[in-house]
């Protein structure tokens, strides 16, 4: 299975951002959508795929941490 991670943008560059996955700071690729600092994304593969609000940002957080409960 392939899950696109949630994240918040905190930097941005010409091609590639800076994403906080809950204090992990990964560079993602741009290009598909346009985004800012402090955007909520979806990350997936090194790219970001779309933005979130920060409701869904919240959802997907709580389905991670319950899938991580079953483990």
């Amino acid at each position: 299975m392939c899950v696109a991670m949630p994240g918040v943008v905190l930097s941005v560059g010409k091609r590639t951002a800076l994403v906080d996955f809950d204090g992990n700071k990964v560079e993602a690729r741009t290009g598909l959508v346009q985004i800012q600092p402090g955007d909520r994304v979806l990350v997936h593969a090194g790219c970001i795929l779309q933005k979130i609000s920060p409701r869904e940002m919240e959802e997907m957080d709580e389905i991670m941490r319950q899938m991580e409960e079953l483990v």
